[in-house]
């Protein structure tokens, strides 16, 4: 129980004048013997400011991060405003190979006005085909999506997408949904992968028309590509490549296209940044890149060595801090 400075000296007061002596008194009025002659002696000291709550001065905790690096988180997200409080942990962590992690980054950013709220929800919901992948190149997604090109009318972007890194294996802009533009998406995916024909990927796509036609049957067979397809009305099997086009669209779709080169042209930094640059989530916030190519060991690894090295460092920083 805390008391104020007022009741303290109301205490004082009545142990002076009570008849009962110290020891009684302070039983019957339910207070420690040495909490009382430690307010007795600070009003001694200092007399009534002496029995105000001393405030007790924390001291930084080991981990604590300086000023500096706050500063350097706030000047980060403030340059690249298009990176989610979890992606400016990571790119600090690899790029400037100083470790902080992603609540004290969201915490940082709070205090400075820089969380800005969802402007909505997502829906939980399975995003993954029954057969779990377990390395690249196992299974491929694959599906269209469309966009309005103004004074060209409707175009559609075919794309193939590994199931277990979320590689953008391929894509191209198509005029139409035919099973011929499926076909030429898929050759231009195995050219740039090379993949023997005893070790192609299964092919995952919905059940559109181009999927479920002969001729694309035909053709998957010849080529020794197993195609499944989701169960009908239940578009989550294909879940990886509805994000993807879902994140894709909510930065390609904020600029207006007058042909399908600047389309084109978009997509093309768009896939570049996101199988190169952008961390995901679900892949341990490493790029797809990383996962397909096989250097995820490796950087996890440097990862943690600069997380040991950082927090050693912080260690070192606040301890000699502590001891001005």
């Amino acid at each position: 129980m805390h008391y104020t400075q007022s009741e303290k000296m109301e205490i004082i007061r009545l142990v002076e004048a009570s008849d009962l002596g110290v020891s009684r008194t302070l039983k019957e009025l339910k207070v420690n013997r040495a909490t009382f002659y430690s307010w007795y002696k600070a009003y001694r000291d200092s007399g009534f400011d002496g029995l105000a709550r001393k405030r007790t001065q924390r001291k930084p905790a080991w981990n604590s991060i300086s000023p500096e690096d706050r500063d350097k988180v706030v000047e980060i997200s403030l340059e690249k405003p298009e990176l989610s409080p979890r992606e400016v942990a990571w790119t600090i962590t690899d790029q400037y190979r100083y470790y902080i992690s992603e609540s004290s980054v969201y915490r940082i950013l709070k205090a400075n006005g820089l969380i800005a709220p969802a402007s909505f929800m997502l829906m939980s919901a399975s995003d993954s085909f029954h057969d779990q992948t377990n390395r690249p190149n196992q299974m491929w997604q694959t599906d269209f999506t469309y966009f309005k090109i103004h004074g060209w009318g409707w175009y559609y972007l075919s794309t193939v997408l590994d199931d277990y890194s979320r590689y953008i294996v391929n894509w191209r802009l198509c005029s139409s949904m035919k099973a011929k533009d499926v076909q030429m998406t898929i050759d231009e995916a195995l050219l740039k992968t090379g993949i023997a024909e005893d070790n192609r990927p299964k092919l995952l796509s919905d059940n559109g028309a181009c999927y479920i036609s002969k001729s694309l049957s035909e053709y998957l067979d010849n080529l020794n590509i197993k195609h499944v397809r989701g169960r009908p009305l239940h578009p989550q099997t294909q879940g990886k490549i509805e994000r993807y086009h879902r994140s894709m669209k909510n930065v390609v779709k904020l600029e207006n296209y007058f042909s399908p080169g600047q389309l084109e042209a978009k997509m093309e930094e768009f896939v570049q940044h996101y199988n190169y640059h952008r961390y995901h989530e679900s892949l341990q916030n490493l790029t797809p890149a990383e996962v397909y190519f096989g250097r995820e060991k490796q950087k996890m690894k440097a990862r943690k060595s600069i997380k040991k090295q950082t927090l050693m460092a912080r260690k070192t920083l606040n301890q000699k801090l502590a001891l001005n």
